[in-house]
């Protein structure tokens, strides 16, 4: 068949870079972040985790092809404030809150184990 082999919708390829920063010379203080082998999942929830941040004024994804495994993100700023430091710190937030929901979970699942 003409299908691409399952492993090339996560595995970088030789040589292939997983972000690529384009500084956009549209608008002032904005990058365009291209993310590799990766989808909606995670273009989503950097998208709404940057939105979250004051000194962000934009931020939006999109998947240029359904048969293309990357997102587009661009990210504009506050004049003081990087779209690259808004973006690793909407990387480590995401982060610390999955951690703490992790943590969470784990005590759940041991209340529950400890109860029956």
């Amino acid at each position: 068949m003409n299908a691409p082999a399952a492993f090339e919708s996560f595995l970088l390829l030789d040589g292939e870079k997983k972000i690529i920063i384009t500084k956009d010379t549209k608008v002032p203080n904005a990058a365009i972040f291209t993310v590799n082998k990766e989808d909606h999942t995670l273009g989503n929830l950097l998208m709404h985790q940057l939105l979250c941040d004051p000194q962000v004024l934009f931020a939006g994804y999109k998947v240029p092809h359904p048969l293309e495994h990357k997102f587009v993100l661009r990210i504009q700023t506050t004049a003081d404030y990087s779209p690259q430091e808004a973006l690793s710190s909407a990387i480590s937030d995401l982060i610390t809150e999955t951690s703490g929901l992790e943590a969470k979970f784990r005590n759940a699942i041991s209340e529950k184990r400890n109860t029956e």
